[in-house]
C-alpha cells in the first residue's frame, strides 16, 4: 500500500460518508509525482474543487507526518499530465489553488444576471493591462466569480505569467516567508507575474500586515501595467475592515457584479454541467432542480453529482423525477407550517414589481389580477389558513371566489410549461426565505 492510499484510509476512518462521496476515487499519479510534488487525479471538477477547499491541508499534514516532507499538491481532472521533471521542492505553504482547465469562457453560461461581468472579464483577457485595471468582480457564493477569474487565467496562461491564488493562500505564503526570513522569494513570485488573480479579497479584513504587503504588491504591478483581477462577496465600498487606501485602489478600476441567475439561465447551467460531467438528466428533472434549489451553482452541481452517484450505486438505469425528488429530499424541505400570508404578499409584490397593497386591492389591472391569483394559489398551497380566511384577506366575496381563482390558475399551470416553471421557482423562494 502506497503512502497516499494509507492517507485515504486514515481519512476514511474519520468520515466514511465523505470518503465514499469524494475521496474514494482519487488517484495518485505515481509516474509524474515526486516526493515533494503530488499530482492527484479527481474524477470530475466538482470533486476536485471540493477536495481543494476541504481536504488539501489535511492531506498535506498527513503526508508530512508520514514522510517528513511538506508537499506541493496539485489536483487535476481528465487526462494525466505529461511527466514532470526537475521539480524544485517547495518548502512554503502548500499550493492549494491552481487553474482548473474546465473553467473557461466557453463553459460559462451567460444570462442577464452575469452578462456585464462576463463581457468585462473577456475584454480584460483579450487586452490585459489595458482595459479595466483592476477588474473587481463581486457577488454571492457560488454565482460564478471564480469561474470568470479562472477563465481569464486559462485564456492567458500560455503566453503570459499568470498567477491565480485565494486571499488565504496569499496571506499564508506571506506569513510563511516572513517566518522563514525569505521575503525576497515572496516578492519575486507575486511582483513579477503578468497577471495576478486573487479570489475572495474580503478575507484580508483585519489582517493589517497582509493588507500592507498586498498594497505594495498591487502598486508594483499596477505601475508596470500588469493586469490585476479580484473577487469578493461585496463591492469595495462595503469592505469596511480594509484600509481606505486599499479600497480606493480597488475602486479605481472597473467594478462589476454577478446576480443570482434567472430560471432560464439556471436551466442552461444545469444542462451544461450535466454535459461536462457526462450525466444525462431528462428535461423535467433539470427543470425540477432549477426551480427547487437556490442559485448557488456549486450546490446545484453537487446535487447533480449526487443524483448520478445514487443511480449508479443503486443500479438505477433510468433516472426518473420521483428518484430525483427522493435523492434531493434532504435539501428541499417543506416549510408550510411557518409561512404566512404576509410572506407570500411580500414575495409576489417583488416578483411582479407592484406594491403589496395593490395585491389585496380591487384593481382590475391585468398584471395585478395575475399577481393576486398567484398569491391566492400560493396562500392555499403554503399556509394553514382556511379558504374563508384567505377570501377575507384578499377582499373576495366568499370561499367560492378563492376556489374559482385557484381553478383558473391550475388550468394555466397545465397549459403553460414556462408559467409552471416560474411558479415552481416562486415556491422555492418562499421555502428558502423561511429557511434563512
Amino acid at each position: 500500500m502506497n503512502i497516499f492510499e494509507k492517507i485515504k484510509n486514515q481519512l476514511k476512518s474519520e468520515n466514511p460518508v465523505n470518503y465514499n462521496k469524494f475521496l474514494k476515487n482519487l488517484i495518485l499519479d505515481e509516474d509524474n509525482s515526486t516526493s515533494s510534488h503530488l499530482i492527484i487525479k479527481a474524477p470530475n471538477i466538482f470533486i476536485a474543487t471540493y477536495i481543494k477547499r476541504k481536504y488539501l491541508p489535511k492531506i498535506s499534514v498527513l503526508y508530512e507526518k508520514e514522510t517528513g516532507i511538506k508537499p506541493n499538491i496539485e489536483i487535476i481532472t481528465g487526462k494525466i499530465k505529461p511527466k514532470i521533471t526537475n521539480i524544485e521542492p517547495i518548502q512554503t505553504t502548500t499550493q492549494i489553488s491552481v487553474l482548473i482547465p474546465e473553467y473557461t469562457f466557453e463553459s460559462f453560461i451567460v444570462g442577464p444576471s452575469n452578462q456585464f461581468a462576463y463581457t468585462a472579464a473577456k475584454s480584460v483577457a483579450e487586452n490585459p493591462g489595458k482595459n479595466y485595471n483592476p477588474l473587481f468582480i463581486y457577488g454571492g457564493v457560488g454565482l460564478g466569480k471564480t469561474h470568470l477569474l479562472q477563465a481569464i487565467g486559462n485564456y492567458l496562461k500560455n503566453r503570459l505569467n499568470v498567477l491565480y491564488v485565494t486571499s488565504e493562500q496569499f496571506m499564508n505564503e506571506f506569513i510563511e516567508n516572513i517566518r522563514m526570513k525569505t521575503p525576497e522569494r515572496f516578492h519575486e513570485k507575486y511582483r513579477n507575474c503578468d497577471v495576478l488573480l486573487i479570489d475572495d479579497v474580503q478575507f484580508f479584513a483585519g489582517k493589517e500586515q497582509t493588507q500592507e504587503e498586498f498594497f505594495h504588491t498591487f502598486n508594483e504591478l499596477y505601475n508596470q501595467k500588469k493586469q490585476i483581477c479580484l473577487t469578493a462577496d461585496r463591492p469595495p465600498k462595503k469592505l469596511y475592515d480594509l484600509v481606505d487606501r486599499l479600497r480606493s485602489r480597488f475602486e479605481a478600476g472597473l467594478i462589476v457584479d454577478i446576480q443570482p441567475p434567472e430560471l432560464e439561465t439556471k436551466i442552461e447551467i444545469i444542462r451544461k454541467k450535466c454535459e461536462l460531467n457526462g450525466i444525462y438528466l431528462p428535461d423535467e428533472i433539470i427543470e425540477y432542480i432549477a426551480t427547487k434549489l437556490d442559485s448557488n451553482i456549486r450546490e446545484i452541481e453537487g446535487m447533480i453529482t449526487k443524483i448520478n452517484a445514487m443511480s449508479k450505486i443503486l443500479g438505477v438505469n433510468e433516472i426518473t423525477l420521483d428518484f430525483a425528488k427522493q435523492a434531493l429530499k434532504e435539501h428541499i424541505k417543506d416549510k408550510k407550517e411557518n409561512i404566512t400570508l404576509e410572506d407570500i404578499i411580500e414575495l409576489i409584490a417583488k416578483e411582479f414589481n407592484i406594491k403589496p397593497s395593490e395585491i389585496t386591492s380591487k384593481s382590475r389591472n391585468r398584471n395585478i389580477v395575475q399577481a393576486r391569483r398567484c398569491a391566492i394559489y400560493l396562500a392555499r398551497e403554503f399556509t394553514q389558513e382556511s379558504t374563508p380566511k384567505i377570501a377575507t384577506y384578499f377582499g373576495l366575496k366568499d370561499h367560492s371566489a378563492v376556489s374559482h381563482a385557484i381553478k383558473s390558475f391550475n388550468k394555466k399551470l397545465k397549459e403553460d410549461s414556462n408559467f409552471r416553471m416560474k411558479i415552481e421557482e416562486l415556491k422555492s423562494k418562499i421555502q428558502l426565505k423561511k429557511s434563512e
